[in-house]
């Protein structure tokens, strides 16, 4: 033991030089390989080399990552230091919907689609001042703990878990969705079966160093997809405009991008905000973006496996440190979206429409055949690629000759710029990094929710480590399993799957978190109804609305279900605390203790160990 915590001492010390050897060893690795292209290397032979070698990168890190220690495997032994939490958290964080999916559907939806990036940043604010500390300073593995600490009970924390359970598995659903399509273009085998290829490195990662493994991972992982994420829009700002910083140089795409519209008779929805079809403005548009930012703000502040990397920095005082690194490293990439959207639509609409159908280049054929996300039809039989219509479908910009899926565009954009395929490659390996990084740290939240929270905390208190390590290993395989085969399903696109998990955290925790922490009154029972109202809303409203057709409430699409039972869940227990028993004067104590950053926790309960 003495051996293994001398070797963590080392590597912890030495994590400049690891991330820097390793970073430099990819950009080499990218760089031989767009030789190898120069020199006649196939295509597929470089998309290979990038999926193969960096889910094997990973794999290795997860192998020497592996442990056999509870605290290692739950919470990396609260050892991580601020800098590279944060850049963990921000790989964690950027999942396949904001790294495949985002600037997609920015391209749909114009300003309309800032919602997303709005939101998904200001949560991090009510992370660093409702939360993350406070969890932290409580110290230990998982959000229903706290919850079954916090309510006294087993029936709290159970309903924690399954709160956890339904937005976390739908998420995982997203990033399995994400990794199947980029299998399977770039090694060329079915959607279905790319899918299940995928989560070979997912558990590799997971299942063997658990937080542990997760954590140095996916830090590998945010290097690779900053740089994927980087280099193809730099590349095109400084081909169009001479300028390497694209956030600078996009308005003249968008001005460009007008003029286009213009003479294709396209409307120009990217021109004003809160517009409809009509390209007028919508209050029903105006009142769903705002309810979106709600939704995504308290989502993000809700999400277990995003709040369980704060319980691994050393203290408090590196848990709010480890806030502004994530929003930081996460800055980086949102910042970009726009320019990446803006860029994309321009390539579009100069490279392919317009083009004879007959002439289109391979990358066409090639991602038409992935899962029906790109489709061409000659409606009028000239051989030419012609715009017919303009219209948001789904998660499909439908141009009527050209139907593009939102989840293909950052993707496909290198091709259709016509850049060198070593950079579709590269962008193909940041996808994937961002895909298995937050499946790997869904997967632990929920494998770890219910190997110790169920586990451990109601069924066998007794269970020896070994036994508590094996269930949760099991338990990440059959998750893994059936996120993988609900993707193949195909249910819906990546970034609409994630908004649902954002509503269904928002509407089932936020309230029982933040009311547990800042209001001592809060009571056992008050929590539960609360959450199980808020939940139960949310829940009815997103299924009724998904799949029976029911009408939207106020014009509020599903995505922001959160929107009518988040209020729920606060009123419910708020009403109920008042009308019930005042917590413990030992529980209010405890609730104190937390609020300060220094000191212990003063509790002792025996929900509490």
């Amino acid at each position: 033991m003495a051996t293994q915590s001398t070797g963590s001492a080392s590597f912890l010390a030495n994590l400049g030089k690891v991330y820097g050897t390793y970073t430099g060893a990819f950009i080499g690795f990218t760089i031989l390989l767009a030789i190898l292209e120069q020199v006649g290397v196939p295509n597929k032979w470089i998309g290979y080399a990038f999926v193969f070698l960096t889910i094997f990168v990973y794999a290795y890190i997860g192998y020497l990552s592996r442990t056999m220690e509870i605290s290692e495997y739950y919470v990396a032994g609260r050892s991580v230091p601020a800098f590279y939490n944060g850049m963990a958290t921000g790989a964690d964080w950027m999942s396949a919907a904001s790294f495949i999916s985002m600037a997609g559907g920015l391209f749909l939806a114009g300003y309309n689609g800032l919602g997303y990036v709005l939101g998904w940043t200001g949560g991090y604010v009510l992370v660093a001042i409702l939360l993350a500390p406070y969890l932290r300073k409580f110290g230990q593995f998982t959000v229903p703990d706290f919850l079954g600490t916090r309510y006294e009970g087993n029936v709290a924390r159970i309903c924690g878990v399954v709160v956890l359970f339904c937005a976390s598995f739908t998420y995982i659903v997203a990033q399995a969705f994400g990794i199947g399509i980029i299998t399977s273009r770039f090694l060329g085998i079915p959607f279905e079966f790319a899918i299940f290829a995928g989560l070979i490195g997912i558990l590799v990662c997971s299942m063997l160093g658990g937080m542990r493994a997760v954590t140095w991972t996916q830090v590998a992982q945010y290097i690779i997809l900053i740089i994927a994420y980087l280099v193809p829009v730099v590349w095109l700002s400084t081909k169009k405009y001479g300028i390497p910083i694209p956030e600078l140089t996009y308005g003249q795409a968008l001005s460009e991008i007008g003029a286009l519209e213009e003479k294709l008779n396209i409307v120009r929805k990217h021109i004003e905000p809160f517009v409809d079809a009509t390209g007028k403005f919508s209050w029903v548009e105006f009142n769903n973006f705002w309810a979106l930012v709600l939704c995504l703000m308290v989502g993000t502040a809700s999400l277990p496996h995003i709040l369980m990397r704060y319980f691994t920095t050393p203290n408090v005082r590196e848990a709010r440190q480890s806030v502004a690194w994530s929003i930081f490293f996460i800055f980086l990439l949102y910042f970009t979206a726009p320019a990446y959207a803006a860029f994309a639509k321009l390539e579009v609409y100069q490279n392919v429409i317009g083009a004879q159908i007959s002439t289109l280049p391979a990358w066409v054929q090639s991602w038409s055949q992935v899962g029906g996300l790109l489709t061409i039809n000659d409606l009028n039989g000239n051989g030419i690629l012609e715009v017919t219509k303009y219209a948001v479908a789904g998660a499909f910009l439908d141009l009527g000759e050209i139907r593009i899926n939102q989840d293909i565009i950052v993707l496909s954009m290198p091709e259709v710029a016509g850049l060198p395929y070593v950079i579709s490659g590269l962008v193909a390996a940041g996808g994937l990094a961002a895909a298995l990084s937050t499946a790997d740290g869904l997967l632990l939240a929920i494998a770890n929710a219910l190997s110790h929270d169920v586990y451990y905390k109601m069924i066998n208190p007794q269970a020896s480590t070994k036994r508590r390590l094996m269930v949760a290993r099991t338990l990440l395989v059959g998750v893994a399993i059936l996120a993988a085969a609900v993707a193949g399903t195909r249910p819906s696109g990546i970034i609409q799957m994630v908004a649902w998990a954002f509503s269904l955290a928002a509407a089932g925790l936020f309230a029982p978190l933040v009311m547990g922490i800042w209001w001592k009154r809060t009571t056992t029972v008050g929590a539960i109804v609360g959450m199980i109202a808020g939940f139960g809303v949310c829940m009815f409203y997103l299924i009724a609305t998904h799949y029976f057709a029911m009408p939207l409430w106020f014009g509020i699409r599903n995505i922001s279900s959160a929107l009518f039972g988040l209020p729920v869940a606060f009123i419910v227990t708020w009403l109920v605390s008042l009308v019930t028993t005042p917590p413990s004067p030992e529980m209010q104590d405890f609730v104190d203790s937390i609020r300060v950053p220094r000191g212990e926790v003063r509790f002792s309960g025996s929900a509490h160990e």
